[in-house]
């Protein structure tokens, strides 16, 4: 390795390093599992352009040649490997996409395993097959990145344009790798350039949901901290997003949901806390709800007494029941808020959440909404305090009773209204 191309990737090397470094102070800081796996992933991405590069036997000229060798081989699968399994968590693709999910975990596992079986051929071979399978499952993530921001996750979309560099950055290192000939400096550059980029990229969409999540968790648990009219989207902004939400399904023919989540006991709070309190309360209810439904899902506030919030991809209708009920759940959970004398009060609210399924197609947004809000007022008086439009006779019935099935029914263009 010349000199030139020795300062060519230190300076991409410093640059994986110095985010890296950023992430392991904000881990330190605000520790969490999303924290722990973006450090992870930045060293992954480390070691492999240190491993594939070249610089790793610059700085440990002494390392023995056959564990250098294993090591080049198994850098592109078991990183592109790991990166799959914790990229399968940050798109939420077990909720949202079942084509998603079983790729993203079959690609995690196999991998690394297809890298392990790379040892087993001719030493000459041994590097072609690895970045072989590190471009299939590069390929495979930037498809399933890109299927996701066309399921309505606008940070998949940055997440797309890191897996597109990646693709030149893994090619690039693993032709390093092999000392292929006519590898010129400017080359070098490119690939190094490419490597800095998409862990860059990356690493922005990682830290920005998690910044996401981590304030969700800070509402709940202080919920003075926001106002609880503009962290969230209200009436028209509200219902500008389940338009934009409504065109994409047009073209991706899939299954969602609208959750209406109505509180009906707001007097009898302000009599207890006063308007404070109960502002309190909507924050802290405007957090359980986005926990629960996950922060890739808008929640907004339609009304002064009404969250609305669109799922816009669910695995199938049957896992509607399952999100009713955990929402209902965990919205009758008491709240301790500050009265009117500064003391704690502890208070449970009294709602009802109507759950109306999006079918594949088109469907009027004022339909959705008032379906929504109907059963959820019906919801009032059942147990489970969550409602769902019966298919055979269109009553609200408790969500838990739901003949929804796992298959898809027929791809009607509206949503009937509750009788």
């Amino acid at each position: 390795m010349s000199a030139q191309e020795l300062t060519i990737w230190s300076m991409a090397l410093g640059a994986i390093a110095a985010v890296a470094l950023a992430r392991v102070a904000d881990l330190v800081a605000r520790p969490s599992v999303s924290q722990a796996q973006g450090v992870a992933y930045h060293t992954a991405v480390f070691l492999l352009v240190l491993i594939l590069s070249g610089v790793g036997r610059q700085v440990a000229p002494g390392t023995d040649p056959e564990l250098m060798q294993v090591a080049r081989v198994l850098a592109g699968p078991v990183c592109v490997g790991l990166s799959d399994l914790w990229i399968r968590s940050w798109l939420n693709a077990a909720q949202r996409d079942h084509t998603m999910s079983a790729a993203l975990r079959g690609s995690a596992l196999l991998l690394p395993l297809a890298g392990l079986a790379c040892l087993a051929l001719p030493r000459g071979q041994q590097l072609p097959a690895a970045a072989g399978i590190s471009l299939f499952g590069g390929l495979l993530t930037l498809w399933l990145t890109a299927r996701a921001w066309r399921l309505g996750d606008p940070l998949a979309g940055v997440m797309t344009l890191g897996c597109l560099l990646t693709l030149p950055a893994i090619a690039g290192l693993y032709a390093i790798a092999m000392e292929l000939p006519g590898l010129g400096l400017s080359l070098h550059g490119a690939v190094a350039l490419c490597s800095a980029l998409c862990n860059g990229f990356t690493g922005l969409v990682l830290w920005r949901r998690d910044r996401h999540e981590r304030r969700t968790r800070i509402g709940h648990d202080t919920p003075l901290q926001f106002d609880p009219v503009t962290q969230l989207h209200s009436g028209a902004s509200l219902v500008h997003k389940l338009i934009k939400a409504q065109r994409r399904r047009r073209h991706t023919r899939r299954d969602g949901a609208v959750l209406a989540i109505v509180v009906f006991d707001v007097e009898r709070i302000v009599e207890q806390a006063g308007a404070a309190g109960v502002n309190e309360m909507f924050v802290c209810m405007a957090s359980r709800i986005q926990r629960q439904v996950g922060v890739i899902n808008l929640v907004g506030r339609y009304y002064d007494r009404c969250f609305v919030s669109l799922v816009e991809t669910i695995q199938s209708p049957a896992w509607l029941r399952t999100l009713g009920l955990r929402v209902a759940t965990s919205l009758r959970r008491p709240m301790e808020l500050t009265s009117r004398s500064g003391h704690r009060v502890e208070i449970t609210a009294d709602v009802g959440i109507g759950v109306v399924h999006l079918l594949p197609g088109a469907a009027a947004v004022e339909d959705i909404l008032h379906d929504a809000q109907r059963m959820a007022e019906a919801a009032r008086a059942m147990r489970s305090r969550a409602a769902i439009r019966d298919p055979s006779t269109g009553r609200a019935i408790p969500v838990e009773q739901a003949d929804l099935g796992g298959r898809r029914r027929n791809r009607a263009h509206r949503v009937s209204r509750v009788h």
